[in-house]
């Protein structure tokens, strides 16, 4: 169980009581919305429904969609963790930096545009960087000439991130790391597509027109597959059955055309 203050405690016994929930689940939606800022929370909890999404004045979702009592329950809930996560000190100050810190990201990037988290990612935005922790882990990328308007998180349980800029979506594995040991990248899901190509600083390759390739293989061009030589073989044999073309000229062409099988 996470550590509380006095203070802390005294509150969780309060919601536990009032709203006749474990202390677990408490503490797992006051960790869900002081990880979000204070104005949102994401949790998983089988008391309350289990996952789920709240928004402050906003919309507030639920595993159990339809059960009206036990949303309004959760948006309650939430709202008192809110206003009480502003005024009183319920977990330890941690020390800056650190992953039980509010402010986990390391202190030199300073104060964030916008932060938010998504099940175990966490994620803040600077100027001209993007810092995101992924299981302990701070990892701090480098957004080049990216606005970036927002992050979110593949569905279906990978830890992928992708973020929305000028340019569209973008993975944020393909931003260059400035420190950390980075997300796992975008599982590929379309294998028709070419890989992309991660040095385009390299010279370009020569021009297949300006080597000059031997006649042989030019020849070999004409018969691209099996299947064409086949065909040819088959014409053969009738030209030959037609009387056009003698024993020995049909046997010497079918020869040939066999060797490039």
């Amino acid at each position: 169980m996470q550590k509380l203050t006095p203070e802390g405690q005294n509150f969780v016994n309060d919601l536990s009581n009032r709203y006749n929930l474990s202390k677990d689940a408490v503490i797992h939606m006051i960790g869900a919305v002081n990880n979000g800022g204070g104005t949102m929370a994401q949790f998983n909890s089988p008391e309350l429904g289990g996952s789920g999404q709240w928004m402050k004045g906003g919309m507030t979702m639920i595993g159990d969609m339809f059960n009206n009592g036990l949303k309004n329950t959760v948006n309650n809930l939430c709202s008192e963790i809110s206003n009480a996560l502003q005024t009183i000190q319920i977990f330890p100050i941690a020390t800056p930096g650190t992953r039980a810190s509010n402010q986990w990201w390391p202190t030199d990037l300073g104060i964030p545009f916008s932060s938010g988290a998504q099940n175990n990612i966490r994620y803040a935005v600077f100027p001209h960087r993007l810092a995101v922790e992924l299981n302990g882990q701070v990892t701090v990328y480098d957004t080049l000439n990216h606005n970036i308007g927002g992050v979110s998180q593949q569905q279906g349980g990978d830890t992928s991130l992708t973020f929305s800029s000028q340019y569209g979506t973008i993975s944020v594995s393909t931003l260059p790391i400035v420190s950390g040991q980075g997300t796992p990248p975008a599982p590929r899901t379309n294998f028709a597509e070419p890989m992309q190509n991660n040095f385009s600083n390299q010279a370009p390759m020569k021009q297949a027109e300006n080597i000059q390739q031997p006649e042989s293989d030019n020849n070999a061009q004409n018969y691209k597959t099996s299947s064409t030589i086949i065909e040819l073989i088959d014409k053969l044999a009738k030209l030959h059955e037609a009387g056009v073309l003698t024993d020995n000229e049909f046997n010497s062409k079918k020869s040939e055309l066999l060797s490039r099988l």
